[in-house]
């Protein structure tokens, strides 16, 4: 495979991939493409790269830079502006993890707390509920532990982490 059909590929399939996670096929595309180029990008080049138009390129940007993806640069004597992303795949992904975890985790833990305070009426759909909501609220407290875990630590102890899983099994 050439390099031209690899990076096809590889854009393609984390377009798809970005879906399943919530996101649009062209925020993710443009998200794979600034990961595998090492020059900055400008919308033009994003544009003729994905043929996306301008104001498509320019939402998902945005976008992107919301989430602290990518950031916007510009370069002495160029009027453009030019985008490009952490290139450290680990710290990417501990990135990502924080903002999940602020624009997910955070919020249903807050609704969770909320509507735990339920008056206990002693009744079966009160009980049922409490019940529910606070095993939501453990698996929810676990994951924002282990999220925590993994956005404060370095590629080394994730690994070592990551081989004692496997040893488990």
């Amino acid at each position: 495979m050439d390099y031209d059909s690899a990076k096809e590929a590889f854009i393609q399939a984390w377009g798809t991939l970005g879906t399943s996670w919530g996101i649009n096929k062209t925020m993710a595309q443009i998200f794979a493409l600034l990961l595998i180029t090492p020059e900055k990008l400008s919308v033009e080049d994003i544009m003729s790269e994905l043929s996306i138009s301008r104001g498509n390129a320019s939402m998902n940007l945005r976008a992107l830079m919301e989430w602290n993806l990518v950031e916007k640069t510009t370069k002495k004597g160029e009027r453009k502006e030019f985008f490009h992303c952490e290139r450290d795949v680990w710290a990417l992904c501990r990135r990502v993890a924080e903002e999940r975890k602020d624009r997910e985790i955070k919020p249903i833990l807050k609704v969770l707390n909320r509507v735990n305070m339920l008056e206990d009426d002693k009744s079966a759909n009160t009980k049922e509920f409490k019940r529910v909501t606070r095993e939501l609220m453990e698996v929810v407290n676990k994951t924002d532990q282990a999220l925590t875990h993994f956005i404060n630590s370095d590629r080394g102890l994730f690994r070592m982490i990551l081989s004692l899983v496997k040893h488990k099994k």
